[in-house]
């Protein structure tokens, strides 16, 4: 990197950590994710972005993984000199002190960039993430919930959100003392003095809309010479936009155009959130092969898993070449499909962070697969976990973004050494997107606000 960059993050996930590089790019900020820490060459192809990251399976592992995996990636990006280094978390706090630990993350982060306190921002508007006086809201295509009651994350198979309140969450996880300022206190010019004075290290900060997004932003920025370490998730970039814009840094743009529609594409889907099941129930009626992945094939030996990945790639080709879009998923919400996982995973006695890697692993490897044989040049991957375990069997090394779709959710350009090198894919949470986004992807993307 010849210039020092704006903002550099490093993510817990991979579709959060592609989010946070869409709000620096269609903002007019040249940003990058790396796969992993890069070579030298592959970073010099990026040398002008002023934003730059990288994406880990972080939320899905234990602190002592973290421990072991998280300073080199970090120490890399430090070593760029941006003023903010941002650990990249899940805008529904995804964490417990066992899986995706936050406070883990944060102490790691502390010992690489030293900071006075680390600003805590989790909400993000724009993805209808709302946080008022420390308490976190989350929207669905039901209406705004507050996490606790969340009809998905309140019932989350591995990180059940029972406290809305997220540093009372993030005590379990760390004894780094905190502190809120709330969105009263975002108007007080004293706030952060008196929260450092109290001493605390974790500064959680309201955000509800573009004033207190703005606030937010302004307190960051201001304070990067003391708070130069921050956790939170896109909406970290989000609010520093908002701030730079309204401080005259950077102008208003507009988003970028769709590309050109596809004739098919291949997607790959590992969630069992009722909203990608509804995306799933749509795409099966306009033009995509539902392809469903027998997940319990992951818990046996390798030759089951091996004969499961054979036959729906085989399928998945089929599909293809007869005009479709193939579509293969784990899972379609709750239901039997999920039932029959769960009972073989009981009776196996696999660790299920391990299954639930195979099932990733083994969708990408389909995914990879079909693409090879069939030359289609864009894809899907749905499902946080799914797209970091997904990805990496496509060999790419670099994601920019190219279109926007929903906010968290825009049509890349991916790069790599391999044969995929140039292709097109987005990876979409599972709680992610409006019920026709397979096909607003095989269209192209673009901005749908006008």
């Amino acid at each position: 990197m010849t210039e020092a960059p704006w903002v550099t993050w490093l993510g817990d996930d991979f579709t959060g950590s592609a989010a946070v590089m869409e709000v620096l790019e269609f903002a007019g900020l040249p940003a990058v994710l790396f796969t992993g820490i890069p070579s030298p060459g592959l970073a010099a192809r990026f040398a002008d972005c002023r934003g730059v990251g990288i994406a880990t399976t972080a939320r899905s592992h234990d602190p002592a993984w973290m421990a072991q995996s998280l300073p080199a990636p970090l120490r890399w990006l430090d070593g760029l000199k941006a003023p903010i280094l941002h650990y990249k978390i899940c805008s529904t706090f995804d964490s417990s002190a066992l899986s995706g630990s936050i406070g883990a993350a944060i102490e790691i982060g502390l010992r690489i960039r030293p900071a006075r306190a680390v600003p805590l921002l989790t909400a993000a508007p724009q993805m209808r993430r709302y946080q008022a006086f420390g308490h976190l809201f989350a929207g669905t295509l039901d209406g705004v919930f507050r996490l606790d009651r969340h009809p998905v994350m309140s019932r989350h198979p591995v990180t059940p959100m029972a406290e809305s309140d997220l540093l009372r969450h993030l005590a379990a996880q760390t004894g780094l003392r905190s502190a809120l300022i709330d969105l009263e206190g975002l108007a007080d010019p004293q706030a952060v003095e008196t929260a450092l004075a109290s001493g605390a290290r974790i500064l959680s900060l309201d955000s509800m809309g573009p004033v207190s997004e703005t606030a937010a932003g302004r307190l960051i920025w201001e304070n990067r010479a003391a708070l130069g370490f921050v956790a939170g998730s896109q909406g970290v970039e989000y609010a520093l936009v908002r701030h730079w814009q309204a401080s005259g840094a950077i102008p208003r743009v507009r988003a970028p155009e769709a590309l050109p529609p596809a004739d098919r594409i291949v997607a790959v889907s590992g969630s069992v959130s009722p909203i990608t099941a509804r995306q799933l129930g749509w795409a099966g009626r306009n033009g995509f092969a539902l392809l469903p992945f027998d997940a319990r094939a992951v818990t046996g030996g390798d030759a089951d898993r091996t004969a499961e990945e054979t036959r729906l790639t085989q399928a998945a080709i089929a599909a293809a070449q007869a005009g479709q879009s193939p579509l293969v998923h784990s899972a379609s919400g709750e239901g039997p499909q999920v039932d029959a996982f769960r009972d073989a995973l009981s009776r196996s006695g696999m660790d299920p962070a391990a299954a639930n890697r195979r099932i990733g692993e083994s969708l990408g490897r389909i995914l990879d697969a079909t693409l090879r044989a069939t030359g289609i040049r864009r894809a899907v991957i749905s499902g946080g976990d799914t797209s970091g375990h997904g990805m990496r069997q496509l060999g790419l090394s670099a994601l920019v973004a190219r279109a926007p779709t929903i906010p968290g959710a825009a049509l890349c350009q991916a790069f790599g050494d391999g044969p995929h090198d140039g292709l097109e894919i987005a990876l979409k949470g599972g709680q992610m997107g409006s019920e026709d986004y397979f096909g607003w992807i095989r269209a192209g993307g673009g901005d749908r606000r006008e």
